[in-house]
């Protein structure tokens, strides 16, 4: 089971489902924290701003970042809840999670998948630019991108709702 939120949630998620594994992502500005009952092992870290293009003074997510994103959720044992949170849990996050979704399920169609992530969270926008280099680093030949240009924008919120995708 995959948990996404916002920061200011992700505590209480973990606590609530027994997560064991972490995904957190925030901008530079924003400190990351620890999180009791995960181990520095199983937090994955990245640092950028939620920006869909290069924009002057902003920090884009590079490749190295889909990469290390990529090799944290194949190794991550599936025994115990994987938690993926950004600072409101509606565009990075949800990137993640639509990459975990790829990743676990490599023969699965991109735009169910996509679909699939909508129905669980409306407010879902994942980062174009991280869905990108994931695309090219699975080679999915621009369907991971297509798909969530094919979702588009989700419903306005300052902040996502919590949720669960099976996997």
């Amino acid at each position: 089971m995959i948990v996404v939120c916002g920061l200011n949630a992700a505590q209480g998620q973990i606590d609530l489902h027994g997560a064991k594994s972490v995904i957190s992502i925030l901008g530079p500005e924003t400190p990351h924290r620890d999180f009791s009952g995960i181990t520095r092992e199983q937090h994955l870290r990245l640092t950028f701003n939620d920006i869909n293009s290069h924009t002057a003074g902003l920090i884009a997510p590079q490749e190295k970042d889909a990469v290390r994103l990529v090799e944290f959720i194949q190794t991550w044992d599936r025994t115990n809840p994987l938690l993926i949170h950004c600072w409101a849990g509606i565009s990075r996050s949800t990137a993640s999670a639509f990459t975990a979704l790829c990743v676990l399920r490599p023969d699965a169609d991109e735009m169910d998948l996509a679909l699939e992530l909508r129905a669980a969270a409306p407010s879902a926008t994942p980062n174009r630019m991280i869905t990108a280099q994931v695309d090219q680093l699975l080679k999915r030949d621009g369907r991971m991108l297509k798909a969530v240009e094919a979702i588009g924008r989700g419903a306005n919120a300052f902040e996502g709702t919590p949720f669960i995708l099976k996997v």
